[in-house]
């Protein structure tokens, strides 16, 4: 039996393949994806061959091919491993940690009922919700403080829809494109401004009174950190959710960090515990099922933030613009009428 999967076969290249159906070990499932989301920050990293794509082990200086994406996804159980029962074949299901690929198998751990009232769409966006959330929660927001986004990406669009469910107040959207800026604005942020506009830092101090309490960096970009620890208030958080890969940049840390007493609180999603959640750090699975309680409890929507869907024989354009775009939209694959 054979599956399609799209995969980065070269730097620059994204490839529709066939390649055999894994068969499910113990504890696992095979799942019919219905739709996998673009992860456009990481993905872009691995399609242009960035060599520091991950957080485990020595920096590499040699970028290595095949890579694949798509670590967010729905779908559909068709049949499980020994041992498994608390998932049976016809179930569907949010997924954590797959790849953009037809036919997928994935440990129980990284899977969750997908409630029939809740579209496949969104529940493809369920894993990737959990990165903004880890991050707000390792920022302990308290009802009505200010926070800063910067960056709209899929992982900032998220993080203001967070926010503002948390009860922050003011939420200010921050990227330099317009359009993004729109889009924030139109599902919920209070504000969205331009970094790069001259009175930046002073149109934050002058929306949040005086700084901000919180900020979610999301961009990886080093300017960006610098540009957002002159929007801090004393004592802020900021939560450094974006990878930023590369260490090109310089930090004025004695006046921007220490003086005010800023908390820097490193958001790689994998840091966070396994198995048990504790205030502040949960696991992934709890933050995929308090995901789950907030869209069936009418608190979350994440349909608004989608702005394309393609089919999978497209990748290649498709990755071929999220290479070149700094303004790449929330792109989604749909499985569903894959032959």
């Amino acid at each position: 039996m054979m599956r399609k999967s799209i995969v980065f076969t070269q730097a620059y290249r994204a490839e529709l393949i066939e390649e055999p159906v894994p068969e499910p070990g113990e504890g696992q499932a095979l799942v019919r994806l219905a739709v996998s989301t673009i992860s456009s920050g990481t993905e872009r990293a691995n399609l242009v061959g960035d060599c520091n794509v991950s957080i485990g082990g020595a920096p590499s200086d040699r970028a290595m091919f095949p890579r694949r994406g798509g670590y967010s996804s729905s779908g559909t159980v068709v049949r499980v491993g020994a041992g498994v029962t608390d998932f049976a074949p016809g179930d569907r299901v949010a997924l954590s940690w797959t790849t953009h690929s037809q036919l997928v198998c994935v440990g129980t751990r990284e899977m969750t009922r997908l409630p029939d009232e809740v579209s496949f769409e969104e529940g493809a966006l369920w894993h990737i919700a959990t990165f903004p959330l880890a991050a707000l929660r390792k920022c302990r927001l308290e009802i009505g403080e200010s926070a800063v986004v910067m960056g709209q990406g899929v992982l900032g669009m998220m993080a203001v829809k967070l926010l503002r469910a948390a009860g922050a107040v003011p939420v200010i959207a921050v990227d330099p494109a317009p359009e993004k800026r729109e889009t924030a604005l139109s599902i919920g942020a209070d504000a969205a401004l331009d970094p790069f506009a001259p009175d930046f830092a002073a149109q934050v101090r002058r929306l949040t009174g005086g700084g901000a309490r919180v900020a979610l960096e999301v961009t990886g970009n080093g300017q960006a950190l610098d540009q957002v620890l002159d929007c801090m208030a004393r004592f802020g958080r900021v939560a450094l959710l974006g990878c930023t890969r590369h260490a090109d940049f310089t930090i004025d840390y004695y006046r921007k960090v220490h003086g005010p007493g800023i908390s820097l609180i490193g958001a790689h999603t994998m840091a966070r515990p396994e198995t048990e959640s504790s205030p502040g750090m949960w696991t992934t699975a709890d933050d995929r099922a308090a995901i789950s309680r907030l869209v069936t409890g009418g608190r979350l929507e994440f349909a608004s933030m989608i702005g394309e869907t393609h089919r999978p024989d497209e990748a290649g354009a498709v990755y071929a613009r999220l290479a070149e775009s700094r303004s790449f939209p929330l792109v989604q694959f749909d499985w569903r009428d894959c032959p």
